[in-house]
């Protein structure tokens, strides 16, 4: 398969995520270190929104019979944390308490539906059809599988930091 390379990224940077939570109370992944921030269940929940964004939007794109290709994107920019980036309505976390153990089920479902909807593809597809992307503008399909892997990469940091203010 294709995607292979991205899926071996994207598994890392997820087992990191999970291994920095893993055997944490409930009541501190729900808790936020003021009330502007993110609590570490509502990182993880913008996580799992914006993995089953991509997929719906990837799956949309391909049922199409034409697409825009599109040049690629410096989508490596994501990692950095030096421009903020305000998250799209749809990608807002909830903010209702949620068990770690809800979260890892709703992270494994968005995982497989991405994984689902890029087996389905054939290289050619991802590489002539694109999406818009807030800050990159159009951005060829093929790339934002790598993208989800990025975006979590940025957000660990987020975690970390999230975390350490916690205790």
């Amino acid at each position: 398969m294709h995607t292979d390379m991205f899926k071996e990224d994207n598994a890392k940077i997820r087992n990191q995520i999970l291994q920095a939570v893993e055997g944490m109370p409930d009541e501190k992944l729900n808790r936020k270190p003021t009330p502007e921030e993110w609590s570490p269940i509502q990182i993880l929940d913008h996580l799992q929104l914006m993995e089953t964004t991509v997929a719906k939007g990837v799956s949309r794109e391909l049922k199409k019979e034409t697409g825009e290709k599109a040049v690629k994107k410096p989508i490596a920019l994501t990692v950095s944390r030096s421009f903020k980036v305000d998250a799209p309505k749809h990608v807002v976390p909830t903010e209702d308490f949620v068990t770690l153990e809800e979260m890892k089920e709703r992270l494994n479902a968005s995982r497989n539906f991405l994984y689902e909807v890029y087996s389905q593809a054939t290289p050619e597809q991802l590489k002539q059809k694109s999406m818009p992307h807030p800050v990159f503008g159009k951005v060829p399909l093929v790339q934002w599988f790598p993208f989800v892997g990025l975006h979590e990469k940025r957000h660990f940091k987020q975690l970390q930091e999230t975390l350490s203010k916690l205790d």
